[in-house]
C-alpha cells in the first residue's frame, strides 16, 4: 500500500530520622573561572548558563564530592561517565546526533569535570546546541516524508528498542532510520482506527511539537538535565531538583494533590509510569504498570485524546492532574519492546491519595490440610512502609502507622484462630526504615534488624523493638511473599526475617535498593532566585546491611522458594541500571538465628514443586508468563501493514487463549474477546501456592519438634 496525501558552608553531619536523613550545612562557594579548551562554535545560539546557574554548579560539585556516599572525587573517569550521561539525557536511541557530532566535542569527554568545578558550562550548553539544530532537521524532514507518502508494502522491520545502537555515521543513515520510524509511527496509528487524513495530521503535530519543545528549551531546563547527569554518575538515586520539580516532589511526597497516583517521568519523547502509589487510582485500576508509556491525555471519557508524545513532563503532569472526582482517560503503550501492542485507552477517576488507601489489609485463606481438613492461612498485605508524622508530632495517640496497623490485623487474626501468616510485600517499594525495623520487631523481638552505615563511616543499628529482650506479637509459622517490584523498606523485612531463620522467603529475587537518600535544599547557600527558590540536591549518602553484614544493594533478597514471574530479573531492579553503588559486605551483629527452617527448606520446595506441576491453575498461570517473557523479547515490528496486523492479530489470540486456558482451570467461562478481560476474576494462584508452603510448614515444623 502506498500513501500520497498532502496536508501542509560547614561539615555534614547526617542523623538519621523516620523516613530518611536530615542535613544542616554550609559551604563556601568557588565562582572562578575554570581551564578548558572552548566548546565547538555552534551557529544561532541562543542559550547559555547564567551566573547564578554557574555558581550552582560549583556547589553541586562540591556536595557531590564531599558527601555522596560513594566519595567520588572529580576526575577524568567521572567525566567520561557524565558524558556519555549527557549524551544519553539528550540523544538515548540514537535518532538525532550523528557520530560526526560525538567526535567534535570528544576532546572535552575528559575535561568536563574541571570545568564544572568553576562552574563553566559552555560544554554541555553547545552540545545541546547542536543536538537542538539535528532535532529541527530530523523533524523537518520527517514531516516531509508524511507529505511524499509512505509505503506499508515492505519487508523492512523497525527495531524499537535502540538503547545499545551506535551513532549514525552519516545523515543517510538517519535518513534511512527516520523513514522506518515515521512508517512505525505512521502504522501503529492506522492500526488503531485513524484514517490517513488523521494520520498526518496527528504525526505532524507531533513532530512540530517535538520540535518546538526543544526550542523552547530554557536554560534552567538544559541545567537540570546536566546537573541530573552529573549527579546520576555518582549513583541512579542522585538527582538535581529544579524549582519546580521540588514542587513536583513534594507533591507526591505528600500526596495532596489529586491525580491519579503514579510517579511518571519523562524518556526523551515518551512520558512513562516509573511506579504506582499503593492505593491510587492507576494501581487500583490495575490497567498500568511501570514501564508503560502514556502518548495521549484527554479529560473525561469523551473528551478530545491529545497526543502528548513529544511534550514536556511538566505539561503532560498538568494535564493529568484535575479536581477531585473527575475522569481523565490515558492513551498507553506498553513499556518499550513489547512487539506489536496495540495502544490501549485507560479511564480513572482522580482522587486524592490517602493515608488509608496504603493501609495494611488482611483475610484468611484456607488450603488443604491433613485428611479432608482445611489449614486457615492469615494474610497481611501491605503497600507501603507509612507512617502519619504530622498525628504523632501533633500528639495523637491514634495516629497510623504500618506497625501500628499490623499489629491491629495481627490481633484479630489470631482471635479468629489461624494456622500460619503470609506477609504479602509484592509489589510494596518501601518507605520508613523504622517503620521497618519496628514492624520486623512483631516477629522476632527486640533484636537488630538493619545496620545503617554512613557515608561517615558512621554506623547505626536500628532494632525490633525499645527493648532487647522483648517478645515477639506472632511467633507461629511464618511466610514472606516479594516480587522484583519490592524495594528497600520491604528488603529490610525479608532479609531480617530470613537471616534469623524465622519464616520463608518467596517468589523472585527483590529490587535491590540497598540505599538512602536525603534532600538538600540549595536555597541555604544563597542562591535562591526570588520566589522560586533554587532547587534541591537529592544525595545518597548512607547504605543498609543486613544483620549479617551483607548488603541487600543490587542483590535484594533472594527467596527461599521460586515462584514464578513474568518479569525478567535482568531487565528490572537496581542490577539493570548504569552506575549504581555495587553490593559489599560490613561485619555482622551479634543476633540469634534459628537453623530449623533451614533444614526444612528442602522439604517444602519439594511439596511446592509436586503440587504447581499438578495443579491446572498453576501450569496455565506459568504458561501465560512464558509468554509475556518471550514476547517481551521481540523488539523489532514489521513495517509491512498485512504482516503488522497478521502478527498483531496472532498475538492477541494467543493472549485471549492464555487468558481463557486460566478461565478454564479456574472453572470461569472462556472470553470471546480480549476487550473484556478482567483479571480480578482470576483467583491469585501465586497467593494459594504460598499459602499452601506454609500450611506445609506447620506441620513439619510440629513433626521437627516432636522428634526432638
Amino acid at each position: 500500500m502506498h500513501w500520497t496525501e498532502s496536508m501542509k558552608r560547614q561539615v555534614i553531619r547526617p542523623a538519621l530520622v523516620i523516613a530518611g536523613i536530615l542535613l544542616a550545612l554550609v559551604l563556601v562557594i568557588s565562582g572562578n573561572d575554570g581551564p578548558g579548551r572552548p566548546a565547538p562554535a555552534v551557529a544561532h545560539s541562543e542559550l547559555a548558563p547564567d551566573s547564578e546557574q554557574r555558581e550552582k554548579a560549583s556547589v553541586i560539585a562540591d556536595l557531590l564530592t564531599r558527601y555522596h556516599y560513594r566519595g567520588q572525587p572529580l576526575d577524568a573517569g567521572l567525566s567520561e561517565r557524565v558524558f556519555d550521561a549527557w549524551l544519553d539525557q539528550l540523544d538515548r536511541e540514537r535518532f538525532y546526533l550523528l557520530q560526526e557530532d560525538i567526535d567534535a566535542f570528544d576532546e572535552h569527554r575528559i575535561g568536563l569535570h574541571e570545568q564544572l568545578r568553576h562552574g563553566d558550562l559552555s560544554v554541555p550548553f553547545a552540545l545541546y546546541e547542536r543536538y537542538r539544530e539535528r532535532v529541527a532537521e530530523r523533524t523537518e524532514y520527517a514531516i516531509g516524508l508524511l507529505e511524499a507518502g509512505l509505503d506499508f508494502d515492505t519487508d523492512l522491520r523497525f527495531e524499537q528498542d535502540r538503547r545499545d545502537a551506535d551513532w549514525a555515521e552519516s545523515r543517510e543513515a538517519l535518513d534511512r532510520l527516520w523513514r522506518k520510524r515515521v512508517t512505525h509511527d505512521a502504522l501503529t496509528q492506522k492500526l488503531a482506527g485513524r484514517d490517513e487524513e488523521q494520520v498526518i495530521q496527528t504525526l505532524t503535530q507531533r513532530y512540530e511539537r517535538i520540535r518546538r519543545t526543544t526550542e523552547q528549551e530554557s536554560g534552567e531546563d538544559v541545567f537540570q538535565r546536566y546537573m541530573d547527569a552529573w549527579a546520576h554518575a555518582f549513583d541512579p538515586h542522585s538527582s538535581y531538583l529544579s524549582p519546580r520539580r521540588s514542587e513536583d516532589f513534594d507533591i507526591n511526597m505528600s500526596l495532596s494533590l489529586e491525580g491519579i497516583g503514579a510517579m511518571l517521568q519523562s524518556e526523551h519523547d515518551f512520558v512513562t509510569i516509573v511506579e504506582l502509589v499503593p492505593g491510587g487510582p492507576a494501581a487500583q485500576s490495575e490497567a498500568l504498570s511501570p514501564g508503560d508509556r502514556i502518548i495521549g491525555v484527554a479529560e473525561g471519557e469523551d473528551g478530545e485524546m491529545k497526543d502528548v508524545v513529544g511534550w514536556r513532563l511538566s505539561d503532560v503532569v498538568d494535564l493529568i492532574r484535575g479536581p477531585r472526582g473527575s475522569v481523565v482517560c490515558l492513551l498507553v503503550l506498553p513499556e518499550a519492546g513489547s512487539g506489536n501492542a496495540t495502544p490501549r485507552e485507560v479511564v480513572l477517576e482522580r482522587n486524592e491519595i490517602k493515608l488509608e488507601d496504603q493501609a495494611a489489609s488482611a483475610e484468611v485463606i484456607e488450603v488443604p490440610g491433613e485428611g479432608s481438613g482445611k489449614d486457615r492461612i492469615g494474610v497481611i498485605t501491605i503497600p507501603a512502609f507509612y507512617m502519619d508524622f504530622e498525628a504523632a508530632e501533633a500528639g495523637d495517640p491514634d495516629y497510623r502507622s504500618t506497625t501500628r496497623d499490623v499489629r491491629r490485623l495481627l490481633n484479630e487474626l489470631k482471635e479468629g484462630g489461624i494456622d500460619g501468616l503470609v506477609l504479602d510485600l509484592r509489589g510494596n517499594s518501601g518507605g520508613s526504615l523504622r517503620e521497618a525495623a519496628s514492624l520486623s520487631g512483631l516477629f522476632m523481638g527486640g533484636g537488630p534488624i538493619v545496620q545503617v552505615r554512613r557515608s561517615s563511616g558512621e554506623l547505626e543499628v536500628l532494632r525490633g523493638g525499645d527493648r532487647a529482650n522483648s517478645a515477639p506479637l506472632y511467633d507461629g509459622p511464618l511466610g514472606v511473599m516479594v516480587d522484583g517490584f519490592s524495594a528497600s523498606a520491604s528488603e529490610i523485612l525479608a532479609g531480617a526475617i530470613q537471616d534469623y531463620g524465622r519464616g520463608v522467603i518467596m517468589g523472585k529475587d527483590t529490587f535491590g535498593k540497598g540505599t538512602v537518600q536525603t534532600m538538600i535544599n540549595l536555597d541555604r547557600f544563597g542562591l535562591g532566585n526570588g520566589e522560586d527558590g533554587a532547587g534541591r540536591l537529592k544525595l545518597t549518602v548512607a547504605k543498609f546491611y543486613r544483620v549479617t553484614g551483607d548488603s541487600t544493594q543490587k542483590k535484594g533478597v533472594q527467596p527461599d522458594i521460586i515462584l514464578p514471574s513474568p518479569i525478567d530479573a535482568s531487565e528490572f531492579g537496581e542490577r539493570g541500571i548504569d552506575n549504581a553503588l555495587p553490593w559489599n559486605q560490613i561485619s555482622a551483629v551479634d543476633y540469634r538465628r534459628d537453623d530449623t527452617l533451614e533444614e526444612l527448606i528442602p522439604a517444602l520446595r519439594s511439596r511446592y514443586q509436586t503440587r504447581a506441576e499438578d495443579d491446572p491453575q498453576f501450569q496455565a498461570l506459568l504458561r501465560d508468563f512464558e509468554y509475556q517473557l518471550q514476547r517481551r523479547e521481540r523488539t523489532d515490528v514489521s513495517l509491512n501493514e498485512t504482516t503488522r496486523k497478521q502478527e498483531r492479530d496472532a498475538e492477541e489470540q494467543e493472549r485471549l487463549a492464555l487468558h481463557n486456558a486460566r478461565r478454564e482451570a479456574a472453572g470461569l467461562e472462556p472470553l470471546e474477546d480480549a476487550e473484556s478481560r478482567d483479571d480480578d476474576e482470576l483467583p491469585d494462584v501465586l497467593l494459594e501456592a504460598a499459602a499452601s508452603v506454609i500450611a506445609d510448614l506447620r506441620r513439619l515444623q510440629a513433626a521437627y519438634m516432636a522428634q526432638r
